[in-house]
């Protein structure tokens, strides 16, 4: 077992509530997540540990959310997130952590703008529509993932243009991480990220994910569309500041 002081463990169980929080009911409250668990760990070590917190708060997640999946928007993002995931695999070893933070940050922000400026600007959907948004975004997504945990706020830009209903979003989101994360174990494990001592801590950790989800998806219910596109722009612009700033 991953010899864990109090505090380890007490941050480590704040971030598999949040995370199932986020995969079940808001997505982008788990934000805080990587710069939390990286504050424990190395930065490194810590994506490998999360990373089974999120697969199993994924397949929670899809059980719940079955009904309510856009297949289409998987279909046009999964090729270029795949590439994504190679890539940012190869850059493990070229990038520094605090410099790969303040990349994803400064990006989330640009396409947070970009998308405000769209919104006021544009009455129809060519940007979106257009191949290149879903292939950029599908690819900074895997890249992100791969090397963060962090592409939740580029998957909120992309599933909120695209003007998915709240419940879509959710399912939409929760099969796409599915995969990409089940897609990242391999190169996790040829990187060493992943042990059997992080997976006993990961199983300790599996009863707050469900809190966490439970808790998520009551209370999703109890927010309109208008309001859940609002925070969940308001959380990946939160968690983008964060990551440049910590």
């Amino acid at each position: 077992m991953i010899d864990f002081s109090y505090l380890q463990w007490i941050i480590s169980i704040i971030c598999a509530l949040m995370i199932g929080f986020a995969k079940s009911g808001i997505p982008g409250s788990g934000g805080l997540v990587p710069p939390l668990m990286a504050s424990i760990m190395p930065a490194r070590e810590s994506t490998g540990f999360v990373l089974p917190l999120l697969i199993m708060a994924d397949i929670l997640a899809i059980i719940y959310w079955r009904r309510h999946v856009e297949w289409l928007q998987l279909m046009k993002l999964m090729p270029w997130a795949w590439m994504g995931i190679f890539i940012g695999y190869l850059g493990m070893g070229q990038i520094s952590d605090e410099g790969l933070k303040i990349f994803i940050g400064l990006l989330v922000l640009i396409l947070m703008a970009v998308s405000w400026i769209r919104d006021r600007s544009f009455t129809d959907n060519r940007i979106p529509g257009h191949w290149l948004f879903a292939a950029f975004l599908g690819t900074m997504a895997g890249a992100s993932s791969m090397m963060a945990n962090a592409a939740g706020p580029v998957m909120i830009i992309y599933l909120t243009a695209m003007g998915l209903s709240k419940e879509n979003f959710i399912g939409t989101s929760a099969w796409f991480f599915w995969i990409i994360n089940l897609s990242k174990l391999p190169f996790s494990h040829r990187l060493d990220l992943i042990s059997v001592e992080s997976l006993q801590a990961n199983l300790l950790l599996l009863p707050f994910i469900i809190t966490g989800g439970i808790i998520g998806i009551l209370l999703v219910h109890r927010i309109s569309q208008k309001h859940f596109d609002a925070v969940v722009k308001i959380l990946a612009i939160g968690a983008a500041v964060y990551l440049i700033f910590s």
